[in-house]
């Protein structure tokens, strides 16, 4: 009889890191889904109706690459934070999302990179059918409040680009040139890889119902060295990460960048994972704080010159910026609660044993 020796053996698990998956900006719903797509070994397509049953399908998946030793990037949907929209399994470099909600993503490529998976008639059309005028009155409801919610991000960062405008004349840019060549000089040095930088984008937040949500904990917890930027809004914390990031690529050395979830044109986070280094936006709406030894502080908010007309111009535009965003997380939190409304009844009419059809159809394909 063979002896286990429990004591030496070591089970391995993968990690896993969260982002979000959509974002409700002010230009609109972004998502970098597209880039994922393009560059992922093989992407498998699940096509399905709104519905939370999908969202657990790929925790399954996720728990299934975890459990033997991948790690695993999950995708949160924004208008329910805890629901996965999509895993990316970065060794197999393998993508597998919802690609119907909440945004329609289509294969291009059958028989080679792309698999689908349609979940469609793994539900009850004639149970759907007798809800069907129910089911209509509350996507009539739901179109209205998304449509309420976008105008008011939209004039919230209308009123944000205003607010920047105030600090941008009042910045001393030769001071911020100097910073960002100096940080260049000490994160990269004579460095220079003999390879094609790897470059991710990743959506680092977003509204959703309880207001401005974000991962950047998970995002960045495992790096060694986090610097955290502080600067007012319009101080170039974007464009230094922009610079830093745009260097990184020159030099070979891969990059990460996290976007942000009111301006889909502005960067919040860079990280550098083979340096073990990240940079982020740590002010409102995701502020944080150092919480190691190893944390530190980017001062960009003495850059900005003293002004009292400035300030006094910038608690107004503040007060304004404020209250369309509490419009908007008022309008979010009915968009939540009408799409939330249509996945229950569209679960109700789930065929058990068609469903299951379908997973064991993607469990075989995931299979390793």
């Amino acid at each position: 009889m063979q002896v286990v020796n429990w004591e030496r053996m070591v089970i391995i698990y993968g990690t896993i890191t969260e982002y979000m998956g959509t974002a409700y900006t002010g230009n609109g719903v972004a998502h970098k889904f597209d880039t994922l797509i393009a560059t992922a070994d093989k992407t498998i397509f699940l096509k399905a109706p709104p519905t939370n049953a999908i969202s657990r399908v790929l925790n399954d998946a996720a728990a299934h690459f975890i459990k033997r030793g991948y790690d695993v990037d999950r995708f949160n949907n924004p208008v329910e934070p805890d629901n996965t929209d999509a895993i990316f399994v970065k060794d197999l470099n393998l993508f597998i999302l919802q690609a119907s909600h909440p945004v329609a993503l289509e294969p291009t490529e059958i028989g080679g990179r792309h698999h689908v998976i349609s979940f469609y008639d793994a539900y009850d059309e004639e149970k759907l059918q007798s809800r069907a005028t129910e089911m209509a009155t509350i996507a009539e409801e739901s179109n209205l409040v998304f449509t309420k919610m976008m105008q008011s991000m939209s004039e919230a960062l209308r009123i944000h680009d205003d607010w920047e405008k105030v600090n941008i004349v009042r910045m001393m840019w030769h001071e911020h040139e100097q910073m960002t060549e100096s940080l260049k000089e000490e994160l990269f040095g004579t460095m220079k890889l003999h390879k094609k930088s790897t470059v991710s984008h990743r959506i680092a937040g977003s509204l959703s119902p309880g207001g401005a949500r974000d991962f950047i904990p998970s995002i960045t917890s495992w790096t060694k060295r986090r610097i955290l930027m502080k600067g007012l809004s319009g101080t170039g914390k974007s464009t230094m990460l922009k610079t830093l990031g745009k260097e990184a690529e020159r030099r070979g050395i891969d990059v990460l960048y996290g976007w942000c979830g009111l301006d889909p044109t502005s960067v919040d986070i860079l990280l550098l994972p083979e340096l073990s280094v990240c940079l982020f936006d740590a002010t409102l709406p995701h502020e944080y704080e150092p919480e190691s030894p190893l944390d530190e502080i980017l001062d960009l908010v003495s850059m900005c010159t003293e002004d009292t007309e400035a300030e006094e111009k910038i608690l107004e535009i503040s007060g304004r910026y404020k209250e369309k965003i509490m419009d908007a997380t008022g309008y979010m939190h009915a968009y939540a609660h009408s799409e939330n409304r249509l996945r229950e009844i569209v679960d109700q009419a789930i065929i058990r044993k068609n469903f299951e059809e379908k997973v064991q159809q993607l469990s075989k394909w995931i299979d390793v």
